[in-house]
């Protein structure tokens, strides 16, 4: 076999294990990203649910408060 022919055989066998090797490592990064982003959104779903009950008692306090500010004006 002629040099040329197994320098470019090798060369191909290289750049073929290089993007290969490029490919696999970038589709592992954007499997880690998006299950990162998974985890925050679901902070921020519990977070979301939460909110409505904390503005509820929030509610009831200024109420109760309101209350208790009236109760002392008339004593």
């Amino acid at each position: 076999m002629d040099n040329t022919i197994i320098v470019a055989l090798i060369s191909l066998v290289g750049t073929l294990g290089g993007s290969l090797g490029g490919i696999l490592v970038s589709s592992k990064l954007t499997a880690y990203r998006i299950e990162q982003l998974e985890k925050k959104v679901e902070e921020h779903n519990q977070f979301a649910r939460r909110m409505p009950v904390v503005e509820s008692q929030l509610e009831e306090i200024a109420r109760r408060v309101d209350d208790l500010e009236e109760y002392h004006k008339g004593v």
